[in-house]
């Protein structure tokens, strides 16, 4: 008989899973020197899981603010720099929409 995965309110299989399993597990990967598959299957969690969370812990330190070191400091501001582009994007094609609605 096949297992169903269980979800928590529709928010996913990890939804339940405190900050510092996160962190913790982010931790390992990035000082123990072991594969993420690895790790996340010591851990009882997918790969993918493991994958996004590192990603995640990585722009967050990112976008955590000025960095004395230039090449951090220049890859903050270029991925704000995408964020803040890709906002005004959605905001022209808002205000297009609206004005195109207000007028019929």
């Amino acid at each position: 008989m096949k297992e169903e995965k269980k979800t928590l309110g529709g928010r996913g299989r990890h939804a339940g899973v405190t900050p510092e399993f996160r962190a913790e597990a982010v931790r390992l990967v990035e000082t123990s020197g072991r594969s993420v598959g690895k790790i996340a299957e010591d851990l009882g969690i997918g790969k993918s899981t493991l994958t996004r969370w590192l990603t995640q812990h990585r722009e967050a330190a990112l976008l955590s603010g000025p960095h004395s070191d230039t090449s951090q400091e220049l890859a903050r501001l270029r991925k704000e720099n995408e964020i803040l582009r890709q906002e005004r994007d959605l905001l022209k094609k808002a205000a297009a929409f609206f004005a195109k609605e207000t007028t019929r």
